[in-house]
């Protein structure tokens, strides 16, 4: 991996009265308006397509705690607990459609305004809106990967022989998660079966995201941060910022000397780090901002 180079950096005054953030998208329109952007997005672009965020006013991490990967790959039922409730889940996320945010970037990007995209999301709304080359920072749910032969297969086929070995399995889903599941009791975890991988018959099945307390894979963050080496300026879209994977991309920026835009409803761990914050609806935001632009 290439060093990094040592910077110092401290938001000056002018930067911290910003917070909370102003309701105006023009400074953004005046600040992008030269393009070589690269936009770092949230699971806050993706609350108006149905899919809720983990951290907001009405965020799953105030009553809900994510799989970790030690977790999923320690037991079999943590393994059986996680498809119990991904198997439901995933079928919201499937179904959901790009917003007028995920519209606004991909043409955003196809008038030649980015550079790049890295998502934190695993939703794949990014390129289902047309964007191109959309780097998921924590994959997408959309695959499946096998741990012992490495393998990877589509959700889909996996869904088929969950349906075929769970033919009976019925559950109400009370709230869809970010990471694709849902909450269930106990009761109903322990009915369900899972099934092995096609190729090599092995149990540890998993979808190819990251999980909590898991690494980005470092070629892929190496790939963010030549992004951030050869761009003008960062726009962050939905995202607290508050998991480092994220929030690092941010620092090194404004430590390079880059600009950082961010587009995000409440305060973000970015929040110290930005030139312009504003504070609106992404949907809303983004649309102002695409319909201002040439």
């Amino acid at each position: 991996m290439r060093s990094r180079p040592t910077l110092t950096w401290s938001p000056g005054p002018d930067v911290l009265s910003l917070a909370p953030g102003t309701a105006d998208v023009a400074p953004v329109v005046d600040a992008i308006r030269d393009g070589g952007v690269v936009v770092l997005s949230g699971a806050g672009i993706s609350t108006e397509s149905g899919i809720p965020d983990y951290r907001g006013e009405t965020g799953s991490l105030r009553t809900h705690t994510p799989m970790t990967y030690g977790d999923f790959v320690g037991s079999e039922s943590g393994r059986q607990r996680y498809w119990a409730r991904s198997h439901l889940g995933w079928r919201t996320i499937a179904r959901a459609h790009p917003n007028a945010g995920h519209r606004a970037v991909a043409a955003l990007q196809a008038r030649g305004y980015l550079d790049g995209i890295i998502t934190q999301n695993v939703d794949g709304l990014h390129g289902a809106a047309g964007a191109r080359d959309v780097i998921e920072l924590h994959g997408n749910l959309d695959r499946v990967i096998c741990l012992d032969c490495r393998q990877t297969t589509p959700r889909e086929e996996l869904d088929v022989r969950l349906r075929e070995a769970n033919p009976t399995f019925e559950a109400q889903a009370t709230r869809i998660n970010p990471d694709g599941d849902v909450d269930l009791p106990d009761e109903v975890v322990k009915h369900f079966h899972l099934v092995d991988c096609a190729n090599c018959s092995s149990r540890l099945l998993k979808p190819d995201v990251v999980f909590f307390g898991e690494n980005v894979p470092k070629p892929r963050v190496e790939r963010c941060y030549r992004l951030i080496d050869e761009a003008r300026a960062m726009l962050v879209l939905g995202s607290s910022l508050t998991v480092m994977s994220g929030f690092r991309f941010v620092r090194y920026a404004a430590k390079s000397g880059k600009p950082v835009h961010i587009i995000n409803q409440g305060l973000t761990r970015g929040d110290p780090y930005a030139t312009i914050r504003v504070n609106l609806p992404l949907g809303e935001a983004l649309t102002n901002l695409t319909t201002a632009l040439p």
